[in-house]
Order: structure tokens, then C-alpha cells, then sequence
């Protein structure tokens, strides 16, 4: 080996057509999972189609693109061998690997334009007839191939963590990315995330240099963040020595226990609760917009503060920081602390919470939304109230935008939720009711869109959610003790979405003469239910006659279909929600019975989420 090569190290700002175009990159074994999680692909769609927003303008040609504003992605480490040339990601492939889930979903989207961006060379080389991709691991390879080429993947039960978050964020993109840029912007859009886009592409060769690189990088060094340097603008505004002191042991403990939820949810924190209080301005959605207090908040909230703690927080004397941060700072780290605890497990005074933890929207919008109404003065109860009141929209939001086949990134919705948290700002329980009943009856999107509504390839995860709902709902219903989690996260056997039609066209061309409309029926949410995970498998392909005698021992949903239930069960009946619902059994399950289920789901709908909740304010 050359050892003047050996010891050099190059560093280069590329775009990302040139970091991936015709390449070919090896995945080591000690890094080899993709563990991005949902916030973490949701934000990096918000920040890249806001950043081209900026400056898009719809009369631009598209040689225009090239003066937009960059955006910097971070840097990537390789190592290369010397001998075969072979590329090593030392640092950068779960950047990397995000990148092409977005091009896959791109290269989709753009299929119906006359105007396309060729972007299939950064996903993957052809070579003799065959597609090798840019990232060369076995484990991938097979979801790759099959997003690529058909835009879904069905995970199967020996696919490890990797590809199971590959197929999730890959849906995430699709219902995060914003429909403005769907059409006509599209070619423009692509043309400026492969080439505008900038990386720092950082080359070694030798995997000693290259690993020295990827710990230096990864050293957290002395550099101050926007928390400790806000600290630093408070106690510096606080003259009394004794209550500086105070402050600063305050502070410690409260970042302390945001640090328990990761180590930079401090930001989250007061970017939350700034915008949830204090911002009252949004940049407009046109091109050459200046940021406002909303995106400020996100960037620098420390500097944000500085400028706006006269007029916005109304503190100006050393006693007034004080006793601010003495007691609303405590206050709301507690109330965001329990929102996040009420969020990941399920509490029965504020459920909701727990629903939009698996199927709400964007963090940056749903925690200061959440923050919003709470005051300093009000007690547990009406605070929990609250909580559960605007997660009960933000799901009521989500679920009718889903259904309708809408979309609800941050891009799309933004406005929306910042005039809401605006509204909602300091309410008493009962004005915050009226508020959001307001809103959600003049919601576009309405439950009538349920009577076409399917599963395809980019809503598993939204459909498995309101199977979720629905079960746990009937359970209810009969006395059961179940709820959301038993069907949706349970600890032990995990639920899957079960088709009561098999795959088998051939059964069915009495009612179907082409294959596609008979996919389409199968996958409609009435011939969906949920299944313990390998009952469903043990018989998926059997003939419905044959299913019901396994649907009778299951949830109480699944049990429904069968005749056998209704008898053993005359109390079921009884109920006046049932009979609203009006429940029926299916002997058989023809394209009468899907849509009658249909219509039952739709009743569903329209009593789970019914805006009377609202008015329960005691």
C-alpha cells in the first residue's frame, strides 16, 4: 500500500447527485442497523421541502433552481480500500439510507409527469441486466428492490430492525411530504434535493483514519448549546446572588429530568413551550418569505428569547425572571414530562395521548398544540382534561385526513395548527371545547370518503391503527376490560391486519372479472380485521366458511361476523350504541357484505369520534 495514500485524508462539499450517482458503498458490521425513527425522517422532509419552499416560485424555469438556497445535510465518512477500491461507510448511513428511501418515494411520485428527473443511477448501478443498489448489503437488498419497483414491501417474520424501519419510514415520507409539491413543482423540487443539497463527503485511506475521524466527530466537544446559552441570558438578568443560585439549581434538576427523555429534548422543550405561549407570528408560505417567531423558535429560540422577552413575556426586572423561572419554568417541564409518560403508555384519563403517540402529527407542532391551553393556576384535573381534549382532535384531525387519502406533514398543515395553538391559548376547559368542536366541524375532509376506503401500500400503519380503535371500541362495548394497547403494542403476541378474503381471484370471478377490481374490494377497510400474529397466517388463504369457525374464538369484532355470537350473546344487543351501530352477522362474505361492513366502520367512525366528547367538562 502506497503510505503517502495511506495517510491521506480528503474532505469535499458535494451535492448529492454526485455522492451517489453509479456508487457502490459497503456497510461494516458494527453499524449495520438503520434505527431512524419517525421524528427523525418527518424532520428531515419539514426541513428540506420548507428550505425549497423559500425560494421556489411557481413562474420559474427550472435552470432557476440552481440559485435557490442550499441546504447542508452533514457530513459522511468513507474509508477506502487501496487494494479493490472498495468504499466503506464509516459514518453517514443513516443519512444515506434515508436519502434513497426518498428517491425511491420520489422516483414513484413522479411516474405520471411528462416532466421527469432521472434519479434511478443514484439508487442503484445496472450491470448485465441487473439492478445492484448503492448500498451493498444483503439484509436490504430484497426491500430495496421491491420499494423500487413497486413502491410497497411486506415484512416478513425473519426481516431484522433494519428493514422493518426501512418499510415504516419509507411510509412516513409518504405521508409526510407535502402535496403542494406533488405536481408541477415536483421536477423542481428533485432537481434541487440532487443538486443543491450539499454534503461533506470525508475520504480516508486507511480504517485507523477513518475511525479517528468518525470519534472525533462524534465528540460532543465544549461547544455550548441554545439551553445553556439561554441559562447563561437569565441568570445573567437576575441580580440578587442568592436567587441566581436558586435559579441555577432549578434549572440543573428540570434539564436533568428532560435529559431523562434523551439528550436534547431540553431544545424540544423550550421550543415547545415558547411557541405554544409566546410566538405569534408564521412566515407566509411564498417564496422570499422571512422567518417569524414560529421558525425562529426552531432555530435559535436562545436569540429568539433575548429579543422578545420585553414584549412577549412582559419580564423586565431581575424579580420578574425570577419568579418566572422559578415557577412557569418547573411547571411546564412537569406538564411536557407527563404529556411524553401519557404519550408512550397508556393512561385511562387521557387515552388520547397514547392514540397520537402511534398515529398524530409532527412533534413540532403537537407538543406546543398540546402546551397551549394549559395555564399555571389550573389544577391536575382540568390539565389532564386538556390534554386529552387536543389530543382527541389531533386525532379526530389525522383520522379524517387519512381516510379522505390526505396527507398532514407539517408543510401541509402548519397554518392550521399554528392559528389553533393561537386560539386555543390560555382557554378554560370549556371555551377550548367549544374551540375544537368549532374546528372539527369545519373540517373539509368527512367520514363519507369511509365507504371507498382501502389498505394499500403506504397506510399499513394508519389502517392497523383504527382496526386498534375499533376492536378495543366493541370490546368495550360487551364489558371487556381491553383497550387501544391490547391490539395496537401489547406486550406479548402482536396483532396483525387480517384479509377475510383470501388472495384467491379464482374464487371470486362470479362477482369480479378483472383482478384489479377484485384487490380493490378485498382490501376495502370492512374486509379487514385484526388477528393474533400467526392465527392470521394459519389460515389467510382459507375459504371464508371455513375462517368464521376460527373468527367466533377471537376479538369481539372478529366475532361479530359470525351468527353463533348474537345467540350466545343477547345482552350484546341490548345496548342502545349497539343497536345504533346495527351490528349484523355475515353467513357469507359476498361484495354486499364488505360494503354493509363499510358502512359499519363508517358508523364507527362518526360515534368514536363524535364531537360531543367536547361538552364533557365536568
Amino acid at each position: 500500500m502506497n503510505q503517502n495514500l495511506k495517510n491521506k485524508i480528503d474532505a469535499t462539499d458535494i451535492s448529492i447527485s454526485s455522492l451517489l450517482k453509479d456508487q457502490k458503498f459497503y456497510i461494516d458490521y458494527f453499524q449495520r442497523e438503520y434505527r431512524w425513527q419517525e421524528k427523525h425522517i418527518k424532520l428531515l422532509v419539514e426541513d428540506l421541502t420548507s428550505t425549497f419552499l423559500k425560494s421556489y416560485k411557481p413562474t420559474d424555469k427550472r435552470p432557476a433552481v440552481a440559485n435557490y438556497q442550499s441546504y447542508y445535510l452533514g457530513p459522511v465518512v468513507f474509508s477506502v480500500n487501496t487494494d479493490d477500491g472498495k468504499k466503506s461507510i464509516i459514518d453517514g448511513q443513516q443519512r444515506i439510507t434515508s436519502i434513497t428511501l426518498l428517491l425511491i418515494y420520489l422516483n414513484h411520485l413522479q411516474a405520471e409527469l411528462s416532466e421527469k428527473v432521472s434519479v434511478s443511477n443514484l439508487i442503484f448501478s445496472e450491470s448485465y441486466g441487473e439492478k445492484s443498489f448503492n448500498m451493498t448489503d444483503e439484509v436490504r437488498e430484497p426491500c430495496l428492490k421491491a420499494l423500487f419497483e413497486t413502491g410497497t414491501y411486506s415484512i416478513q417474520e425473519d426481516d431484522d430492525e433494519t428493514v422493518q424501519n426501512m418499510v415504516e419510514r419509507y411510509e412516513d415520507i409518504a405521508q409526510s411530504f407535502p402535496e403542494e409539491l406533488s405536481n408541477g413543482a415536483l421536477p423542481y423540487f428533485i432537481d434541487w434535493f440532487i443538486r443543491n443539497v450539499v454534503i461533506v463527503e470525508i475520504t480516508a485511506y486507511s480504517d485507523e483514519n477513518a475511525y479517528t475521524i468518525f470519534e472525533t466527530m462524534n465528540d460532543r466537544g465544549l461547544n455550548l448549546t441554545p439551553t445553556e446559552m439561554l441559562k447563561g441570558f437569565v441568570l445573567s438578568k437576575i441580580t440578587d446572588k442568592d436567587e441566581r443560585t436558586e435559579i441555577n439549581e432549578i434549572w440543573k434538576r428540570e434539564i436533568q429530568r428532560l435529559h431523562d427523555y434523551g439528550d436534547s429534548v431540553d431544545q424540544s422543550f423550550f421550543q415547545a413551550w415558547f411557541r405554544s405561549k409566546y410566538a405569534m407570528s408564521i412566515r407566509p408560505g411564498k417564496a422570499g418569505s422571512e422567518n417569524q417567531d414560529f421558525e425562529l423558535i426552531g432555530t435559535r429560540f436562545h436569540n429568539w428569547f433575548k429579543d422578545n422577552h420585553k414584549k412577549l413575556f412582559k419580564l423586565k426586572t431581575s424579580d420578574e425572571f425570577y419568579n418566572f423561572f422559578k415557577y412557569q419554568f418547573p411547571f411546564f417541564v412537569k406538564w411536557y414530562t407527563k404529556n411524553w409518560d401519557a404519550q408512550a403508555d397508556y393512561e385511562s384519563d387521557m387515552p388520547h395521548l397514547n392514540y397520537i403517540n402511534s398515529w398524530g402529527i409532527a412533534e413540532s407542532l403537537q407538543d406546543p398544540l398540546l402546551l397551549a391551553s394549559i395555564k399555571f393556576d389550573d389544577d391536575n384535573g382540568t390539565i389532564k382534561k386538556k390534554l386529552d381534549f387536543v389530543a382527541r382532535y389531533i386525532e379526530t384531525f389525522t383520522v379524517r385526513r387519512a381516510v379522505n387519502y390526505r396527507k398532514f406533514g407539517q408543510t401541509s398543515i402548519k397554518y392550521t395548527m399554528f392559528g389553533i395553538i393561537k386560539s386555543i391559548r390560555n382557554n378554560d376547559l370549556q371555551t377550548l371545547g367549544e374551540n375544537l368542536k368549532k374546528e372539527i366541524i369545519e373540517l373539509d375532509q368527512k367520514w363519507e370518503a369511509v365507504d371507498r376506503f382501502r389498505l394499500h401500500g403506504m397506510n399499513r400503519k394508519f389502517v392497523k391503527h383504527l382496526l386498534s380503535r375499533i376492536s378495543s371500541y366493541v370490546d368495550n362495548l360487551v364489558g371487556k376490560d381491553t383497550n387501544y394497547v391490547s391490539y395496537h403494542h401489547p406486550k406479548g403476541r402482536q396483532f396483525e391486519i387480517e384479509h377475510i378474503w383470501g388472495n384467491k381471484f379464482e374464487e371470486h370471478k362470479d362477482e369480479f372479472e378483472q383482478k384489479e377490481d377484485f384487490q380493490e374490494w378485498r382490501n376495502l377497510i370492512g374486509a379487514l380485521i385484526l388477528l393474533p400474529n400467526g392465527t392470521n397466517q394459519s389460515f389467510n388463504s382459507d375459504k371464508y366458511e371455513h375462517k368464521l369457525k376460527h373468527y367466533i374464538k377471537e376479538n369481539t369484532y372478529a366475532q361479530t361476523l359470525h351468527s353463533d355470537y348474537y345467540e350466545k350473546n343477547p345482552n350484546f344487543l341490548k345496548s342502545s350504541v349497539v343497536a345504533e351501530l346495527d351490528f349484523k352477522p355475515h353467513e357469507e362474505f359476498k361484495k354486499d357484505d364488505i360494503s354493509e361492513r363499510q358502512g359499519l366502520v363508517k358508523r364507527f367512525c362518526e360515534k368514536m369520534w363524535n364531537t360531543d366528547y367536547f361538552e364533557n367538562v365536568e
